[in-house]
């Protein structure tokens, strides 16, 4: 928990340039989800992510993200996923190819939901070097859930860690809220701030995020 602090804190002091675009740059990220349960224990996830920056004027990255999830014990979910990224750069859509495995654990405390989900990516491109990531992201989700939508207030932070020297490159604080639609139609709406490192340099986005997620 003291690691979310600390990390809010200096993400707020940090300014950076990501992309081409400016520091302080506003940008909408969508998220669409289908989940369908195998089993009682493990569940087929599919993804499909859009964003837009300059601004939310400039369409400048998508991906695919198909995974498996086995649910161990309450405490523990492991799962191995495929993501094929397009993401904008000099003005031009260039292709990464990046499989990545996920353990997650969870636990509950005076009625606080906790995850705390570590991942290692490949990442495989054409046009640079292959680099290995860790990611990890602690998410809380507080204990009440209001009105008929079960609206829910979260808060997470995620770090993103270069392998090859142990750098850290990008820092992630959300805030949201998660609701209910129906029984297998699910939602969110968030605050971002991404803090990225490039040449020993940081710039800040905003995001505005959404997500819908359909459960089969």
């Amino acid at each position: 928990m003291k690691r979310i602090f600390v990390i809010v804190g200096l993400a707020s002091l940090l300014t950076t340039k990501v992309y081409a675009y400016d520091d302080g740059d506003f940008q909408i990220w969508n998220t669409e989800n289908q989940e369908f349960k195998v089993n009682k224990e493990s569940k087929i996830t599919l993804e499909e992510e859009f964003r837009w920056g300059d601004d939310a004027s400039d369409f400048y990255y998508h991906h695919y993200d198909a995974g498996f999830v086995y649910t161990l014990n309450k405490h523990l979910d492991l799962g191995i996923n495929y993501r094929q990224v397009y993401e904008k750069k000099k003005g031009e859509f260039k292709e990464e190819n990046r499989p990545h495995v996920n353990a997650t654990l969870k636990y509950e405390l005076y009625g606080f939901k906790l995850d705390d989900r570590n991942r290692i990516e490949y990442r495989h491109f054409d046009y640079q070097t292959d680099t290995w990531r860790y990611r990890n992201k602690f998410a809380v989700k507080f204990p009440w859930k209001l009105t008929r939508f079960e609206i829910q207030p979260y808060m997470a932070d995620e770090i993103f860690v270069e392998l090859e020297d142990g750098s850290l490159s990008r820092n992630r604080v959300y805030s949201g809220i998660g609701f209910t639609i129906t029984k297998n139609i699910k939602g969110e709406v968030y605050y971002l701030l991404q803090s990225s490192k490039s040449s020993s340099q940081w710039v800040d986005s905003n995001v505005l995020g959404t997500k819908l997620k359909l459960v089969f």
